[in-house]
């Protein structure tokens, strides 16, 4: 499957698999630019679909992998990291600390580990959705799973 992958996705699914997670990559029929599109395409509850996103936190990258069906509490989860300030990164500082575009951002396959949070919420779900690399792939995966394969800290984001 590999060779009819986006290069980035290559790039993740070749983490999964040294990571030794069990889900494979699939290829959506159309880019999915939320949480809710995902979901549709993908026939699941938008809280399952675990949105990638890349912080500025004091400077550095902070990834929070957050249920589609919440909003990040910027404040919360600044005080939860220890940093002063937590802000949305912006197009280039997310493709310099993960080496993937917005909108396709995976929770692994970056050039260096990334710290991370995992929202608890998506401990709801059996199966989590996350982003393969770009923004037409995605992978299965559980909470626990995501925990593992990030090094992530399960926390409250809202």
């Amino acid at each position: 499957m590999s060779e009819k992958l986006p290069s980035n996705a290559v790039v993740v699914e070749a983490a999964l698999r040294a990571l030794g997670a069990a889900g494979e990559i699939v290829v959506l029929p159309e880019k999915a630019p939320t949480a809710a599109t995902a979901a549709a395409q993908l026939g699941c509850e938008v809280g399952a679909i675990a949105n990638s996103l890349i912080f500025d936190a004091d400077g550095a990258p902070l990834l929070v992998l957050t249920s589609g069906a919440h909003r990040v509490d910027v404040e919360l989860i600044a005080r939860t990291a220890g940093v002063d300030r937590v802000r949305r990164a912006t197009p280039e500082f997310v493709r310099a600390a993960t080496g993937q575009p917005i909108g396709g951002v995976a929770p692994v396959g970056h050039p260096a580990p990334v710290r991370t949070l995992v929202d608890n919420w998506l401990g709801k779900h059996e199966v989590v959705w996350a982003a393969g690399g770009h923004p037409l792939t995605v992978f299965p995966t559980t909470f626990e799973e995501l925990v593992t394969i990030t090094g992530g800290a399960p926390v409250d984001v809202e």
